[in-house]
């Protein structure tokens, strides 16, 4: 169904344009951008502090090689957001005339290179298959964890029993109230598979124990997968030899997805284009621009002060509406407004986890020969490795050559990222890029994926929160919810801008739902709030019994 469109009005006067002061150019901020373009007289100003566009969905250059900061792939069940994407970067021409994406009683036909960005062969959406495994005993199993004959074989007979048994247990008797990330994953796959597969990974991303971790993260990070659905997932896998050319797979759940849209040259090229028609419709970026001030008056947002890190200037820009994508602790503490206190403490108190991505460029991966000890090339497909051991601080590694082809300078080396999950306040993220770099090769090395000495360049990526906790002061978050929904012209999106751990499509929904609400005058922010968590927009479909198409 097509969206509203405000139409300006009429006078014989000029009328003064309206402005729109956005702060990051982010998925979501670049979104409201562009909508408000598209379907508003209204006139963007968008603030972005670094000197990058997309956010944490940039694309990193390293000398020709480029890196996906925490990897992104391009699938969305918003029929919205997937004709979005796809009107800004076009399906790859495959020699097909058109292929289905098709989801519950919905399907369209692509044609490729059917976009307002044709003419350009690099303009382009792939289409990639996923293979995300996990690496645990130094032995590759599917991801998420199916019981298949492979992954028992591994196992072994004794574990294998205590997975059943465990599982039969918690069905049988699960914990009630369901508070922790704990209760939470042992009800779904009993206590061994959970202290097997869950546990230490969990724990090794968000450095707090999983009985500290709310049961809301798992909610909305983990829907719908269960060891139920990991069988009948792998016995349909098996049944069904023939793939479906269904990629937005709408009855899939998120953690079972198998293909995947992709930028040609990385995620950071899609938002870089959007910038680029967001600027040639009128709309303005400024780089470098640090908030400092967001000034409130009479119940409304009237201005935003920032600081230009080129020239050392302070700048203030007022407008009529205000999307803010910062992390809330910063915008609460910038907010020159009678703010309670006890939403100054619950914003404060708000936790981030950082991240640190290590590129390594190498000759090739290899394996150690058990026998020779000679190291031999070793060919991996997967997109994401999750690294289950516990003997090293690495969690996950991406091989961007799988991600695209095109992310790697020379197709005969092997681009790596390894990802680490920490906090700016520790020893390991305030240590020298190069120990960062010698340790993370040393690891490389010692899960048995690499050879040190084919390694020929390295660098070191620290991205500020990348994710927003749900511990710490979270659990109070509805009260600084519903002071900043008292700002009728202040919309809260994206993942930091709402504190959600959000994907890059909630993320983009929430700005384009935000539009919505300017163009028919709707002040609530109820319908904004609940992407990603009413089922319009939740990644797990609940299954209705009783009703027909």
């Amino acid at each position: 169904m097509d969206q509203p469109i405000l139409i300006p009005q009429t006078n014989t006067e000029a009328p003064v344009k309206r402005k729109a002061i956005i702060i990051g150019a982010g998925p979501a901020g670049l979104t409201a951008a562009y909508e408000l373009l598209k379907r508003t007289d209204i006139i963007p100003v968008i603030l972005e502090k670094s000197g990058d566009i997309g956010g944490i969905s940039k694309t990193i250059n390293y000398k020709g090689n480029r890196m996906d900061i925490g990897g992104h792939r391009f699938f969305s069940k918003s029929d919205r957001v997937m004709n979005w994407w796809l009107n800004i970067l076009p399906a790859q021409d495959t020699g097909n005339d058109q292929f289905t994406i098709s989801y519950q009683n919905k399907s369209r036909q692509v044609a490729p290179g059917e976009s307002i960005t044709s003419h350009d062969s690099d303009k382009v959406m792939l289409v990639r298959e996923r293979l995300s495994r996990i690496y645990f005993l130094r032995k590759f199993f599917t991801y998420p964890i199916q019981l298949s004959l492979d992954t028992l074989r591994k196992l072994g007979v004794g574990t294998t029993i205590s997975i059943l048994v465990s599982y039969l247990q918690a069905q049988a008797s699960p914990r009630k109230p369901e508070n922790s990330l704990e209760d939470f994953m042992i009800n779904r796959f009993g206590k061994t598979l959970y202290n097997l597969f869950f546990k230490d990974y969990t724990e090794k991303v968000w450095g707090v124990p999983c009985n500290e971790i709310p049961a809301e993260w798992g909610a909305q990070r983990i829907k719908g997968v269960s060891i139920r659905k990991a069988i009948q997932h792998a016995v349909q896998s098996a049944v069904k030899k023939k793939k479906s050319k269904d990629i937005s797979q709408k009855d899939t759940e998120t953690s079972l997805i198998e293909q995947f849209l992709y930028p040609k040259l990385g995620p950071g090229q899609l938002w870089e284009e959007v910038a680029r028609q967001v600027q040639e419709m009128g709309g303005t970026i400024l780089m470098h621009h640090d908030v400092i001030s967001v000034n409130a008056q009479d119940g409304k947002v009237i201005s935003i002060e920032a600081f230009n890190k080129n020239d050392l200037q302070t700048v203030e820009l007022k407008g009529d509406y205000f999307f803010s994508t910062m992390p809330v602790k910063e915008l609460i503490a910038s907010l020159e407004a009678d703010v309670p206190q006890n939403v100054k403490e619950v914003a404060a108190g708000l936790q981030y986890r950082d991240f640190i991505t290590v590129g390594i460029l190498l000759k090739n991966l290899s394996e150690q020969d058990k026998r020779s000890g000679k190291w031999k090339p070793l060919q991996l497909k997967d997109t994401w490795i999750y690294i289950q051991e516990k003997d090293v601080k690495v969690g996950r590694l991406q091989l961007f050559n799988n991600w695209s082809p095109y992310l790697v300078k020379d197709p005969n080396t092997a681009w790596v990222g390894m990802e680490f999950f920490c906090n700016e306040t520790d020893d390991f993220w305030k240590m020298p890029d190069e120990k960062i770099a010698a340790l993370a090769i040393r690891e490389l090395q010692k899960i048995g994926l690499a050879n040190a000495g084919d390694v020929l360049d390295s660098t070191v990526l620290r991205v500020e929160k990348t994710y927003p906790a749900y511990f710490g002061a979270y659990e109070r978050f509805d009260e600084v919810k519903q002071y900043v929904n008292t700002f009728p012209n202040l919309f809260l999106v994206g993942r930091n801008g709402m504190h959600k751990y959000n994907n890059a499509d909630h993320s983009m929904l929430t700005a384009m739902v935000s539009v919505d609400n300017i163009i028919a005058g709707e002040t609530g922010k109820d319908n904004i709030w609940s992407i990603n968590t009413e089922q319009e927009y939740h990644e797990e479909k609940t299954e209705k019994t009783g009703q027909t198409a």
